[in-house]
């Protein structure tokens, strides 16, 4: 898989994209190895930087703490490690839903919807590296939404026309919810940390 070409089409051209990817055979593995783990990086290493070079803001304390480069590093694999987790629940769940709308389990297009609607925030993750501009990855995920929906509606998973809001709508829920608990243990964990430390 052209890693390149697949993300530009999936951002520019999606309705043609998620087409072409429904009639596509891989393997999930493969999906992670060609795509996932690469671009799931980007993020990863933009808040390795970010942290190395600005710290992290904690009300608590007031002011920024900076990070040593261990502690930036494990932040980073923190958060690549639940990345890598999160979309493949949310491949799982897709594919659980599946009866629920009418529609047709297949746990690799569940996986392609997950994986591939992911890319806007993927690639937008390198804004990371400048706080002040990483509040502007929401708005990629937001596009990503939108590709998900897109997907749904191809329909990836066979799901009827009326069946495709539904299905979309609880399958962003639980998405906000993995994000939600990643974001809630990674900010408990290093947050913890530093003021165990400041004692």
């Amino acid at each position: 898989m052209d890693i390149v070409s697949r993300a530009q089409s999936i951002l520019l051209k999606p309705k043609e994209e998620w087409v072409k990817i429904k009639g596509e055979t891989t393997s999930v593995s493969e999906l992670f190895t060609s795509y996932v783990l690469i671009l799931a990086a980007i993020p990863a290493i933009a808040q390795f930087l970010e942290k190395l070079l600005f710290g992290y803001k904690i009300p608590t304390i007031g002011g920024w703490v900076s990070y040593g480069i261990g502690r930036a590093f494990l932040y980073a694999i923190f958060f690549y490690v639940f990345s890598l987790a999160s979309v493949y629940v949310l491949g799982l769940i897709i594919n659980a839903l599946a009866p629920n709308f009418s529609s047709t389990p297949n746990m690799m297009n569940a996986m392609k919807l997950a994986i591939f609607s992911m890319t806007p925030g993927w690639v937008a993750g390198v804004l990371y590296i400048i706080p002040f501009l990483g509040f502007l990855v929401i708005f990629a995920s937001l596009y990503g939404l939108y590709l998900l929906y897109l997907g749904f509606a191809s329909p990836l998973m066979d799901t009827p026309k009326e069946k495709v809001l539904g299905y979309f709508v609880v399958s962003i829920v639980v998405a906000i919810i993995l994000w939600g608990i990643v974001s809630v243990i990674l900010g408990a964990i290093f947050t913890a940390g530093t003021i165990l430390r400041g004692i």
